[in-house]
């Protein structure tokens, strides 16, 4: 059996940009970008960030224009696709990019509250954190 599975928390580089195909189906493309911090072998400490090109179809793809923004916190589940095609050149192109199952939003800022086409205030739901460090037991595994 084989798995394409990607799972990519971060920050968005850019308001999303929403349009239809020919056909009328909705389509929106962001771009979420990724950090990591480790000590390198002299103990300083280094960062690197990596840019991931989402792509979202149908409903989700408004929900997504409607309510993510540039910064805004969001987690994607999907998979990856290369597309590749040919420039105005005739040169061939290649992107490799996430094509949305799920995507789930962050906590909203509190400016972002208070504008006035916003939906109604409410307290922002936590993203779940992990334990690693607690025992697992048989009991809790949902298969």
């Amino acid at each position: 059996m084989n798995l394409n599975k990607v799972f990519i928390l971060g920050r968005l580089t850019a308001d999303p940009q929403l349009r239809a195909t020919p056909s009328g189906q909705q389509v929106a493309n962001f771009s979420v970008a990724t950090n990591r911090v480790w000590n390198d072998k002299n103990g300083q400490k280094q960062e690197s960030a990596e840019f991931h090109n989402i792509v979202v179809w149908g409903r989700q793809a408004e929900v997504a224009s409607k309510f993510l923004n540039k910064g805004g916190l969001v987690l994607v589940e999907g998979r990856l696709q290369t597309r590749e095609w040919d420039d105005k050149q005739g040169q061939k192109r290649k992107t490799t990019e996430i094509v949305a199952d799920r995507i789930q939003l962050g906590p909203r800022p509190a400016s972002a509250q208070n504008r006035p086409n916003a939906p109604s205030p409410s307290a922002p739901e936590p993203i779940p954190t992990i334990n690693l460090d607690e025992d697992i037991k048989a009991e809790d595994l949902p298969f």
